[in-house]
């Protein structure tokens, strides 16, 4: 299996490398791309080193999978063309996912839609995934009406340059700033660029895609998105009111069965998910769940994962795994 890297060298792409690794992928090559001013570097892999290619080299070698986290305009321009060169692409960015002819996938829940057809799949936004994968099991259920999200979001999500501010701001040295204000001791209610709604474009990300993954275009959504000076994951408080009555209880259970999902919520031990502890690992953490006493079938919990993970490397690579055991490529 030929696995190309695309955005390598980046803070996705380190954390790609690692998952294949620890997932023990089927890797027999592997190709590092990034972009022209890192090509000739050399990066790490199960203790052996590699040169980091250019895109164009890279369509060239046809990959059997494409794995991109380059940022959506370098997957609007070369996605189709590793495509092209029979390489199946799957891109972390934001470019593909509203697309109506490509496939919004989160494995656990509709990996079984993807064909052989399917030559760039999208991998949803951070924040989406981690909230769909607790509530599909749910949705199935009870059907999800309404979700009322409030994210608190990982510096993680914005880069090395975000992380690097925030150090700087914790050592009290003037550095580059990655937001328009500090993010030591703050909280930023801007996660990407606004729309013409007065929404930001990750708060759109929430209602689009949610729908389109869950497959329901009648769940109405709405979500604000924070920054928070955090580095190991984004959590979310979601409120979610269901057609039909529930028993908490029994949301437990359904949840506790979930793949991916690890429950965390025993009051008595102060048991509930934290970004502390969430960092590094691929599971989505749930807690605080309780019945919203102020409207009937409504219930609130909080949903914790590793952004980096579980939000982009890791469901990215489980992707990659269900194309080969699917027999997809």
């Amino acid at each position: 299996m030929r696995i190309a890297v695309v955005g390598a060298t980046g803070m996705v792409g380190e954390v790609m490398l690692k998952v294949l690794a620890e997932r023990n992928f089927p890797v027999t090559e592997l190709i590092p791309v990034a972009s022209e001013r890192s090509v000739g570097k050399e990066i790490e892999y199960k203790g052996t080193k590699y040169k980091v290619v250019g895109l164009q080299t890279a369509v060239d070698l046809k990959a059997d999978i494409a794995v991109f986290s380059a940022g959506g305009d370098t997957s609007l321009e070369w996605a189709p063309k590793f495509a092209a060169a029979g390489t199946t692409v799957i891109d972390n960015s934001s470019a593909w996912r509203m697309d109506p002819t490509k496939k919004l996938v989160v494995p656990e829940i509709n990996a079984s839609s993807l064909t052989k057809e399917d030559k760039i799949i999208a991998n949803p936004n951070c924040s989406t995934i981690q909230m769909v994968l607790a509530l599909a099991p749910l949705h199935k259920k009870y059907n999800i009406k309404r979700i009322i999200v409030s994210t608190y979001q990982s510096i993680t999500g914005t880069g090395v340059k975000a992380v690097k501010q925030l150090e700087n701001e914790y050592a009290g040295i003037q550095g580059e700033m990655a937001y328009k204000y500090p993010i030591h001791r703050n909280a930023i209610p801007h996660c990407d660029s606004f729309e013409e709604n007065g929404y930001t474009k990750e708060e759109m990300k929430l209602v689009r895609e949610t729908q389109k993954i869950l497959g329901d275009n009648t769940i109405r959504v709405t979500a604000t998105a924070v920054r928070v000076p955090v580095v190991g994951g984004h959590s979310e408080a979601v409120n979610v009111e269901f057609t039909n009555d529930f028993d908490v209880n029994e949301v437990r259970e359904i949840l506790h069965n979930t793949d991916g999902v690890t429950v965390q919520d025993n009051l008595d031990t102060f048991t509930y998910p934290m970004p502390l502890y969430a960092e590094g690992k691929n599971d989505v953490f749930v807690g605080r769940i309780r019945r919203d006493e102020s409207q009937e079938n409504t219930l609130n919990m909080w949903i914790v994962a590793d952004n980096l993970r579980k939000g982009a490397a890791t469901n990215t690579i489980q992707i990659a795994e269900y194309l080969i055991q699917a027999g997809l490529v």
